[in-house]
């Protein structure tokens, strides 16, 4: 573990040493809790080592305490009841909780290398003056003592989960908010997404011996503790256990436990072991184990996708309200037919790498990690379940065009909380999302696609990279200019639209008068099939690009002048006489998200 942890530095270190100007903090966590299944309550002790990389001097610090967030009247509560259209992923009215069943986080004793601090706390942030400026390059040692109540499980983490499972414990200890570029990212908790920042964490847990945790990190006493981490029963003090874990390089520590947890292991590709926690239910049992194998597919599949996963184990763990990532585990309800089973992990565990490997901010690019995570798992899904859909994406496709058509639609790198509508939010962020990789592909191809994700990948891992790092990758290996592609897919809502306008007899020539209705270019692939039998694909680049994808079809292509943007209409010249051509097909691969496919076809009548 040790070699592990100092192949993590060093590749830290040297794709840190890739832009002379990126930078990121770094934080080292040693907590130790004891936690009360009887109240649900918990306290703990957090030790924090925090490293200042900017070129800042910081004079405060911020944490996020998101347990507050699960009471009424909380700004999340708020939000919910005046948000245009009803958050359904919220299982619980946050007003209706009583004292025992809301959730807080309560922080005391602050201290800076011993010296007590000031602070003032507005809900779900803690704002922390320092006793000493931190300056560039330095480290400081942060401590505190915390308590917490876990809420009834309202959404993602708290107790008694609608399927049985005690404790779904997520963003559960006070979290130091991330300082990047931009400065401090530190938001109130609207039930949205999360930011963090990378670093080690050391937790111990003292809870019930009952009890089968399941966590992030690698269990560093699985002899004490037994239940299924080793042969032997364990060793309880008091009727409790101790659980020791360690998480090398993650940016959030999130577990689960449950006394009627089974906890099978299985092992997956290059020796990372998965663990699988789920409750005793004959109806879904043998779901549950035909999922261990698929999961070391579904990881094999990404890691010769994007790249290797680089961590020790993985845990696919039953808890939370429907599926959410975290560090080495993700939290999933359990009780579904199998295909359902296998498509939640498959997304959760596709987001090992488009979120806790390649950090973007959830709040500001939540696109890029659900987007990214969406594209790549529904072709991990339809592959190890041997689906073969001709069209895969379709359904995000065509959850996109709903969004065009409701008129709800709102600029994708929209702030995570400010979207007016949830479906907005829903939409924009998982199908949009994926529709711009697919779309991508379309533009350069799908082999410098592929070739783009694996380096995207090898360049920015564990990193918190932005749209335009990955616009950057796509240009050095497709050689062509995206920069318009970036700004009208994510930050306009700008439709595409073409059609054929006309065809007309030009001697022995055919030529096809093309319009641009929409405001978003696009290059254009158009297929014409003539009576012989025949078909040929002719190509029109678009100018913003300044260069061209290759020929990705076995049939004839033939590449034509590039179409400026500020041009509504293009004629397209073929050496074929009108007479010849049975029909024409703008976008015969359909993976152009055009908004109105019926004015991309013409057939010619007789």
């Amino acid at each position: 573990m040790k070699t592990k942890t100092c192949l993590f530095i060093l590749l830290s270190l040297s794709l840190s040493a890739y832009s002379q100007n990126y930078w990121q903090q770094a934080v080292d966590y040693k907590m130790v809790v004891d936690i009360d299944v009887k109240t649900f309550k918990y306290s703990g002790e957090q030790e924090l080592l925090y490293t200042n990389n900017s070129p800042d001097s910081l004079k405060k610090v911020f944490y996020h305490l998101y347990f507050n967030a699960f009471q009424p009247g909380s700004e999340m509560s708020e939000r919910i009841k005046t948000g245009k259209d009803k958050n359904k992923r919220f299982l619980i009215d946050i007003d209706s909780l009583k004292p025992n069943e809301i959730g807080y986080l309560k922080v005391s004793n602050l201290k800076q290398d011993g010296n007590i601090l000031k602070h003032e706390l507005s809900e779900t942030i803690l704002e922390v003056l320092l006793s000493k400026p931190l300056m560039p390059g330095e480290t400081t040692k942060l401590t505190l003592n915390f308590e917490g109540q876990v809420p009834k499980l309202v959404r993602r983490a708290g107790r008694n989960s609608s399927e049985g499972v005690a404790l779904s414990m997520a963003q559960w200890y006070p979290k130091l908010a991330e300082y990047d570029y931009e400065g401090w990212n530190a938001e109130p908790y609207l039930g949205r997404e999360f930011h963090g920042v990378w670093g080690d964490f050391d937790v111990t847990l003292t809870l019930d011996k009952k009890y089968v945790v399941a966590a992030s990190g690698y269990l560093q006493n699985p002899d004490e503790v037994g239940h299924g981490y080793s042969e032997k029963k364990g060793k309880s003090k008091k009727g409790k256990l101790r659980w020791h874990f360690v998480a090398p390089k993650v940016h959030d520590f999130t577990w689960s436990a449950d006394p009627e947890y089974i906890h099978d292991t299985h092992m997956g590709p290059n020796n990372v072991l998965l663990h699988f926690f789920y409750k005793d239910n004959p109806k879904y049992n043998e779901n549950w184990k035909n999922l261990q194998p698929k999961t070391a597919e579904l990881m094999r599949f990404f890691n010769q996708t994007i790249g290797e996963y680089p961590y020790l184990q993985y845990t696919v763990a039953q808890g939370g309200d429907g599926g959410m990532e975290y560090a080495m585990l993700t939290l999933i309800t359990g009780n579904r037919g199998f295909e359902s089973l296998v498509g939640v992990t498959a997304h959760e565990l596709a987001h090992s790498w488009f979120q806790h490997v390649l950090a973007t901010n959830e709040m500001k690019y939540e696109w890029m990690d659900e987007g990214f995570t969406t594209y790549i798992s529904t072709l991990a899904k339809d592959r190890i379940l041997d689906q073969d859909n001709f069209f895969p994406l379709q359904r995000s496709y065509d959850s996109y065009f709903y969004l065009v058509r409701s008129g709800k639609e709102q600029p994708q790198q929209t702030n995570a909380n400010r979207y007016d509508y949830n479906l907005a939010y829903e939409i924009s962020a998982y199908s949009k999302g994926s529709v711009f990789l697919s779309q991508l592909g379309y533009i350069i191809g799908e082999d410098k696609l592929s070739k783009t994700l694996k380096e995207y990948y090898r360049m920015h891992q564990f990193k918190h990279p932005v749209p335009n790092d990955f616009r950057r990758v796509a240009e050095r290996v497709s050689g062509i200019q995206l920069k318009w592609y970036l700004t009208d897919w994510t930050q306009t809502t700008n439709t595409i639209d073409y059609g054929i306008k006309s065809v007309e007899a030009d001697g022995a020539r055919a030529l096809i008068n093309i319009e641009r209705i929409g405001s978003m270019p696009m290059p254009l692939e158009v297929l014409v099939n003539f009576k012989d039998s025949s078909s040929e694909i002719h190509y029109i680049p678009i100018s913003l690009m300044r260069g061209e994808k290759e020929n990705p079809y076995s049939l004839k292509w033939t590449v034509h002048e590039d179409w400026p943007w500020a041009r509504l209409e293009y004629e397209l010249a073929i050496n074929r006489s009108k007479s010849d051509i049975v029909n024409i097909y703008i976008d015969p691969s359909y993976y152009m998200a055009d908004i109105n496919r019926e004015n991309n076809a013409y057939l010619n009548q007789p």
